[in-house]
C-alpha cells in the first residue's frame, strides 16, 4: 500500500486551534518535523486540513 510522507514547513502560531490538534494527531510538533502515515481516507482528510502548513509526498 502506498505511504504519504508527511513534513511540516510552517508555524502553528496564528492558527486556528483545530489545524494545531490536527498537526499534533498527525505526529507533527515543529517545523521540519516528518512522518511517514499510510495513504487512507481519514489521513488525505487531516493533511487536507492542514495543507497550507505542510507538504505532501507520496512513497512506495
Amino acid at each position: 500500500m502506498a505511504q504519504l510522507k508527511v513534513q511540516q514547513k510552517k508555524s502553528t502560531i496564528g492558527v486556528k486551534a483545530n489545524q494545531r490538534e490536527t498537526l499534533r494527531s498527525l505526529g507533527l510538533k515543529r517545523i521540519g518535523d516528518v512522518v511517514v502515515k499510510e495513504d487512507r481516507p481519514e489521513i488525505r482528510g487531516m493533511v487536507h486540513t492542514v495543507r497550507h502548513l505542510v507538504t505532501v509526498e507520496e512513497v512506495d
